[in-house]
C-alpha cells in the first residue's frame, strides 16, 4: 500500500528541550492514523513539522510522496490542515468564509463559490451558509472550518484535537465527516487526547511520548498490550470473595484479583461468552450470589497509563 506520510529520525528542539526524538511515522493512503499522547508528548509539533509551519532540526519526512524540507510548497498544495483552535471570521457568513479561504489559495471567485457551495452541501451546512458564524453551534463551526480545510481538495489531512471543547453532539457531528472523507480516499492523521476519538476513527494508533513513537497498531493490538478480556464478577457478600476466586481459577481463568470493599474479582479468560456462562452456572452451584457480572475488554485508557506512565499524566 502506498504511505501519504513518512518520517525518519525526526528531530525538533526548543532550547534544550526535544519535542520530537527521532519519531517515525509510517501512514498508507486512505486511512486514519491516530497519534495518542500526553500534554507535550510532541503531537501538534509532528503535525506542524509535517505541514510545513516548522523546520525539523534532523531527519527526514515525506507527504504525499514529497520532501517535506526541500518540497515545501508542494506539500503545502497537497495537505488540508485543521488546527486546535477554528480559523474561521465569525462576522462572515459560513459560506463567505469558504469563498475567503477558496480567494486565499488563488481560486477565481467562480470557483471559489462553486466550491463554497459544494462543502456546505457535504457537510449539511447549506441551509445555515448565510448565516453569520457567531450564531454557529460548535459542532456546526467545526464542520466549516473541516470544509475551509478541504477548500483545495488535499489528499493529505492533518486534524491537530479536532473536537476539543465540543459537547458529544459536536464530536459525533465531526467524527461523521471525518469517516466521509476517508471514506471518499483522504488520508488523515488525527492527534487526540480523547482515547474514545482515537478508537472510533483511526485504523492504527501511534503513541507518542517524549517525542517518539512508544508503541504501535490497530486499537486491538495496542489494547492486547495490557491483557486479553477479563471478567468481571461482584458478588453479594464479601466473605464469599475468597471461595469465589478459588472457583474461578479452577475453571481455568487464573490469576484472580479480589478487592474486598468493592466485593469485585476480576479473572483473565480467553472465550469471553462461554467463560462467563460457565462462571455464573459454577457461583450459583456453590451458593454465591453474583450482582453483577461482565466480560470487559481492555480499554485505550489502560493502554494511555500503561505505555505513557501515570507520573506523566499532568506534564505540560
Amino acid at each position: 500500500m502506498d504511505i501519504a506520510i513518512r518520517t525518519s529520525g525526526l528531530v525538533k528542539t526548543y532550547g534544550k528541550q526535544r519535542a520530537l526524538d527521532g519519531l517515525d511515522l509510517e501512514v498508507p493512503h486512505g486511512t486514519v492514523h491516530g497519534l495518542l499522547g500526553p500534554n507535550g508528548a510532541g503531537k501538534t509539533t509532528a503535525v506542524r513539522t509535517l505541514s510545513t509551519l516548522l523546520r525539523a532540526d534532523a531527519g527526514r519526512a515525506e507527504v504525499a510522496g514529497f520532501d517535506v524540507a526541500r518540497d515545501a510548497d508542494r506539500v503545502r498544495r497537497s495537505i488540508g490542515l485543521l488546527g486546535q483552535h477554528a480559523a474561521l471570521d465569525e462576522v462572515l457568513s459560513g459560506r463567505q468564509n469558504l469563498e475567503l479561504f477558496g480567494r486565499l489559495h488563488h481560486l477565481g471567485a467562480g470557483t471559489a463559490r462553486a466550491r463554497a457551495a459544494e462543502l456546505l452541501e457535504r457537510f449539511g451546512l447549506a441551509d445555515t451558509g448565510g448565516k453569520p458564524v457567531a450564531a454557529y453551534s460548535g459542532g456546526m463551526r467545526r464542520r466549516l472550518d473541516l470544509a475551509a480545510a478541504l477548500i483545495c481538495a488535499p489528499t493529505v489531512l492533518f486534524l491537530d484535537e479536532p473536537t476539543t471543547g465540543l459537547d458529544p453532539r459536536g464530536r459525533s457531528e465531526v467524527w461523521e465527516a471525518v469517516r466521509a472523507l476517508v471514506a471518499d480516499g483522504a488520508t488523515v492523521l488525527l492527534t487526540t487526547q480523547y482515547l474514545e476519538e482515537a478508537d472510533r476513527l483511526a485504523s492504527r494508533i501511534s503513541v507518542v511520548d517524549r517525542g517518539r513513537v512508544t508503541a504501535e497498531g490497530s486499537p486491538s493490538e495496542l489494547k492486547s498490550l495490557v491483557g486479553g478480556d477479563r471478567l468481571d464478577l461482584v458478588v453479594r457478600d464479601a466473605a464469599d470473595l475468597p471461595a469465589a476466586a478459588v472457583l474461578l481459577e479452577r475453571l481455568g481463568a487464573s490469576p484472580a484479583d479480589t478487592d474486598p470493599d468493592t466485593r469485585r474479582i476480576r479473572v483473565p479468560v480467553r472465550e469471553r461468552t462461554r467463560a462467563l456462562a460457565e462462571a455464573l452456572h459454577a457461583l450459583e452451584g456453590a451458593g454465591i450470589a453474583v450482582e453483577d457480572a461482565a466480560v470487559r475488554r481492555p480499554t485505550l485508557d489502560e493502554v494511555f497509563l500503561h505505555l505513557t506512565g501515570p507520573e506523566k499524566e499532568n506534564r505540560s
